[in-house]
């Protein structure tokens, strides 16, 4: 992602793919369905954040292809990820080969939770055993996501779009996955010039780095004023190093204007 210089934390950057399409909101425990509040009308509010599950306990319900989805993007986050199935996917078979999950070959049993962190239910061909997840889940205070059944959810996952090292996240709150999905592919789309600066993102975060070893004091406003249009006219021509360079004798040349 490109940093942020004021509130992002390196802890909560970890992208989802459940529901909509990665952010993953978690609903306030005071709002009913849909994560509405007591006299709020129609429009769900949802926090979102970016989890860190790297080491983390997940749990995902079902072994048809939204589960493999789910499964291969918790364990390229990092998670420790059980599959809860009676069968599976001939590549979620050979994650369980391979010991890279742990697979139970059989469907929901009470008492499943203990002790994960996050919850997926991939598959919600079993509506007892949907509302049965989230019972425990709400008594064991467990992240969940059932996977296009809103009201049982207490996360849902937004569309993302993903460049470089930029993770952006589309949420329309749970009421309309389809405009979530048309938002995703037309910024995504090579056309859009939204994400023009998402391509520098390494190279902002090694300058970030080095401005932070180096212990120079830059605001995020002149960060800001130093991102100049150059920059991506320089990357675009080949010249990281050059943009690279520009940018660091901005931010010394602000920093120096810091201290005076």
């Amino acid at each position: 992602m490109i940093p942020s210089y004021a509130g992002e934390r390196a802890d909560l950057m970890i992208p989802s793919y459940a529901g909509e399409g990665a952010n993953l909101t978690i609903p306030s425990p005071h709002r009913g369905e849909g994560g509405r509040r007591p006299g709020e009308g129609r429009m769900p509010v949802y926090y979102p954040i970016f989890l860190d599950v790297k080491g983390r306990r997940c749990l995902v319900f079902g072994g048809n292809h939204e589960g493999e989805r789910k499964v291969s993007y918790l364990l390229e986050c990092g998670a420790v990820v059980t599959l809860i199935a009676p069968e599976a996917t001939p590549t979620l078979e050979a994650l369980a080969v391979d010991g890279k999950i742990e697979w139970h070959k059989r469907g929901y049993s009470p008492g499943d939770l203990a002790g994960a962190w996050v919850v997926i239910v991939a598959d919600t061909g079993d509506k007892a055993a949907n509302e049965a997840i989230s019972a425990e889940a709400q008594e064991g205070n467990v992240l969940l996501n059932v996977t296009d059944v809103t009201h049982l959810c207490t996360f849902i996952a937004p569309s993302i779009v993903q460049r470089s090292d930029v993770t952006v996240a589309i949420s329309t709150a749970g009421t309309s996955p389809a405009l979530a999905r048309r938002l995703r592919e037309e910024m995504a789309s090579p056309a859009c010039d939204c994400l023009r600066w998402a391509e520098l993102g390494p190279m902002l975060a090694d300058v970030r780095r080095e401005i932070r070893s180096r212990k120079l004091h830059v605001t995020p406003e002149q960060w800001q004023e130093c991102m100049t249009e150059d920059l991506l006219e320089l990357h675009k021509m080949g010249r990281t190093a050059d943009a690279r360079a520009k940018l660091l004798a901005a931010l010394e040349a602000k920093a120096q204007t810091s201290r005076t």
